[in-house]
């Protein structure tokens, strides 16, 4: 992949919902990397994830060797790119690499209900946490706490904010308009 590549990944990566890889088979190369870019990767019992480019003389360049390093760490991440070794998927659960394993027959149903459960949660809420996570990786805890605060003083003044109290006092469902 080239700098296109990279550019793709980060715009699925920075996208402003919550975005869901249901990964069935194998996931190597590229496809690895397009699942690294998801928030959630959902994976069949099935699933094989690798990153084998080292084989081949190059490295991942689509920000795999970025995005895995976050998500495992940077020994675990050294193990799977530089051995180009294969992860099945209770592996990938275990070292955070994949949010689920499910048997293969169940694994687009996993990812409508984990879709269903985000779509009834207040969007700028969502929005501003998967910002604050993502810059929890490049940044200080100090620097963490304060983009928290900020971001949760942004989200006390808006109409879902105001909506989903009452909606909790009035117990009942919520509904959010994104402002």
């Amino acid at each position: 992949m080239t700098n296109a590549g990279q550019k793709a990944l980060s715009k699925i990566e920075l996208c402003s919902k919550p975005v869901i890889a249901a990964v069935n088979g194998f996931a190597f190369g590229g496809g690895f990397e397009l699942a690294l870019a998801c928030d959630f990767r959902i994976a069949s019992e099935t699933v094989q994830f690798a990153l084998p480019e080292t084989s081949l003389g190059i490295l991942p360049g689509a920000g795999g060797t970025q995005r895995l390093t976050r998500l495992v760490g940077i020994g675990m991440a050294k193990d799977i790119i530089l051995l180009g070794r294969k992860i099945g998927a209770w592996e990938a659960v275990d070292i955070g690499l994949a949010t689920y394993c499910v048997p293969q027959d169940q694994l687009i149903d996993e990812a409508e209900k984990m879709a269903e459960i985000l779509l009834k949660k207040a969007p700028l809420a969502l929005q501003v946490a998967k910002r604050v996570i993502q810059s929890a990786a490049s940044s200080s805890i100090e620097v963490g706490l304060y983009t928290e605060l900020l971001a949760l003083s942004a989200l006390c003044g808006t109409e879902d904010k105001k909506e989903g109290i009452s909606a909790f006092l009035e117990n009942r469902s919520p509904k959010y308009v994104g402002r």
